[in-house]
């Protein structure tokens, strides 16, 4: 594309957004997950990353008025079991707003490699107009990759060039459709030589303590749009009856690059009725 032809064919002015459900969360992302984009969301085990995928599933199906994008959506899982139990507890408090069983407009499809996912993708072309699907999740793209390729240069340039097959695929089929696209992925730790050279990603994070960056590497960093990280820290909380300390989880998450987003973060909760804003001593939401 040349400069010129931006003035005969203008960009939208206002990409559509999916909402988390949260006031909180969409503010950070300045209004929800955007739509023609691919976002990562990266945290260890355990976080609530794939209590947040499962949330945008149902969110997706409120009509636009509510943020959402009043549409289907494609659950593509590779971590095991699928979590069912979880998402039809957070489908009851969907179901005063929606005119049907927000279940029924959830496509599940588990996957088993990167290989899967690569012939999974032309399907989209007949699937997304079909069955409305305007949200697409993969649960976890780190997952496809785990043992299947070897430490060795050939081996290393093999998986790169699956990384971009696969989000050209995703990029171009956000593009043509107006998808949003959501991806979580696992973090690694983060090594450290005797001279203090840090080994791997030139940026690290913090979880439970550990210094960690998200898994793939600096390849497959380049293939997402946004990504968001979320963490976890043990905090006391003071003493009981019997003087043993009690520790406290806090969630955190943050946006660690995005085209249109500043570096920021905000605490969340994870309650029976989803991921949510931190809550005050009040009840009130912050």
């Amino acid at each position: 594309m040349r400069p010129e032809d931006l003035l005969r064919h203008p960009l939208p002015t206002q990409t559509p957004k999916l909402t988390f459900g949260c006031s909180l969360l969409d503010r950070l992302l300045g209004g929800g997950i955007p739509c023609h984009s691919i976002t990562e969301i990266v945290a260890e085990s355990g976080t609530g990353k794939t209590q947040l995928s499962l949330q945008l599933l149902l969110a997706a199906q409120l009509p636009a008025s509510r943020g959402g994008l009043s549409a289907s959506s494609l659950y593509l899982h590779s971590e095991f079991p699928f979590p069912f139990r979880r998402l039809h507890q957070l489908s009851l408090f969907y179901k005063t707003d929606l005119p049907h069983d927000p279940l029924e407009r959830i496509f599940v499809q588990p996957l088993h490699s990167a290989d899967h996912l690569l012939d999974l993708l032309p399907r989209l072309d007949f699937l997304v107009p079909k069955l409305n699907i305007k949200l697409i999740v993969i649960d976890s793209v780190a997952a496809l990759f785990r043992g299947e390729f070897e430490n060795t240069p050939l081996e290393l340039k093999r998986r790169s060039s699956m990384f971009f097959k696969i989000s050209s695929k995703l990029r171009f089929y956000s593009h043509k459709f107006g998808l949003a696209v959501v991806l979580t992925n696992q973090v690694v730790d983060v090594m450290q030589s005797s001279d203090n050279l840090r080994i791997g990603n030139s940026a690290f994070l913090c979880s439970s303590g550990r210094r960690v960056c998200a898994a793939l590497g600096l390849s497959w960093a380049n293939c997402v749009n946004t990504r968001l990280f979320m963490w976890r820290e043990e905090g006391r909380v003071g003493e009981d009856c019997e003087s043993f300390e009690r520790m406290q989880t806090r969630r955190f998450i943050r946006v660690v690059f995005a085209p249109h987003l500043p570096d920021s973060s905000c605490e969340f909760v994870i309650r029976k009725e989803g991921v949510l804003g931190c809550i005050d001593d009040n009840g009130q939401r912050k």
